[in-house]
């Protein structure tokens, strides 16, 4: 593995150890990043289940400022550390040692909002949409934030659910990826109010 763009491109990345976690691929990274970016002019990301931080760390290489790397496993949190000192971009993500539930309470605590959100729990897990309407409950996101949510490609979550509207899927053998938009009812008004404006003119 390694970071594919940005600042730190061309720098290798570790494998957690073990069979644990299950890394995204090179060529899956390039595709989220081809339709997520490719590119990022700052913002705050949050990359939960994040196994060896490899999502994040490349966003934060192509222009994210800072980032928050959550995972629960101590070879995780091992991992992120040391490829995040590799790309010379620990002085930029914060990194802790918790299960998802409790970091969306203390996040909340702390007054954290995030712009990109990377979410791929374990795929015997099928809670992705829960976990993101509670980061929306918990006010953890800002408007038109993006969660980039990945699966078991034979599993399928909803197009829409909450406030949140899926704008692209794709999938790769066992893994399938769903982009998500985040937009409130307010955000939603404001560009209906755009459109009648555009439809007056």
């Amino acid at each position: 593995m390694r970071v594919v763009s940005g600042s730190a491109k061309g720098r290798p990345l570790k494998s957690v150890p073990g069979t644990s976690t299950r890394p995204t691929t090179d060529k899956v990274k390039e595709s989220i990043f081809s339709m997520i970016g490719p590119y990022f002019e700052g913002g705050a990301l949050l990359d939960l289940f994040a196994g060896t931080g490899g999502l994040g760390i490349e966003a934060l290489s192509r222009g994210m400022d800072r980032a928050v790397f959550i995972d629960v496993e101590p070879k995780s949190i091992s991992t992120i550390k040391d490829n995040l000192r590799a790309a010379r971009l620990e002085d930029r993500a914060e990194v802790y040692r918790n299960d998802a539930g409790r970091a969306l309470k203390a996040l909340e605590k702390r007054g954290y909002s995030f712009d990109l959100v990377f979410l791929d729990p374990p795929y015997r897990f099928k809670n992705g949409d829960e976990l993101m309407l509670d980061m929306a409950e918990r006010g953890l996101l800002q408007d038109s934030a993006v969660v980039v949510l990945e699966y078991e490609s034979s599993y399928n979550y909803p197009e829409k659910f909450g406030d949140f509207c899926c704008f692209r899927t794709a999938k790769y053998g066992e893994t399938a990826i769903s982009i998500y938009r985040y937009e409130t009812a307010q955000d939603q008004a404001s560009e209906l109010d755009e459109e009648e404006l555009q439809d007056d003119k």
